[in-house]
């Protein structure tokens, strides 16, 4: 064996100090990105607004009959979740009648039959009824349950 191998194979093979460097810096890149997006989100970033609380449950006197498109019907009674800044006044629920009558009128039954088109209109309405009782900053109107929902 000459010397000249001798020294190749004793000789340890350096160990890249850039590895070691860009492992460091994506891990202070990684952690400062975390930190920073936690205080913006969470602990300085601007206050969410408080979920409104419940108040008095606002009842239909009767179901409605609505047509539908090609002569079905829908058999409709629902129910309007009011919320604490509603306070003790009582909530007239016409208006949200005459939503919800607009609203399903001349609709085809194939858009109310399965559960995902059920849960599709109801946000829909819950949307146009939060429209017009949600007004000055003032939330009154704060979910609906249907208690009656029968097509034919």
């Amino acid at each position: 064996m000459s010397k000249d191998d001798k020294d190749v194979t004793t000789e340890a093979p350096k160990k890249s100090k850039k590895k070691l460097m860009i492992i460091v810096i994506a891990a202070v890149v990684l952690l400062g990105g975390g930190a920073g997006g936690y205080f913006m989100f969470f602990a300085g970033g601007e206050k969410a607004e408080a979920a409104p609380k419940k108040g008095a449950v606002v009842a239909m006197d009767s179901a409605l009959t609505i047509n539908l498109a090609e002569g079905h019907y829908l058999k409709l009674a629902f129910t309007l979740q009011a919320t604490e800044d509603a306070g003790e006044a009582e909530i007239d629920n016409a208006e949200a009648i005459d939503i919800a009558i607009d609203k399903y009128t001349g609709v085809e039954i194939a858009e109310l039959e399965t559960e995902k088109g059920r849960q599709a209109a109801k946000t829909e309405l819950l949307d146009e009824i939060k429209k017009v009782y949600n007004v000055d900053d003032q939330h009154i109107i704060m979910d609906i349950y249907f208690t009656q929902f029968v097509t034919q």
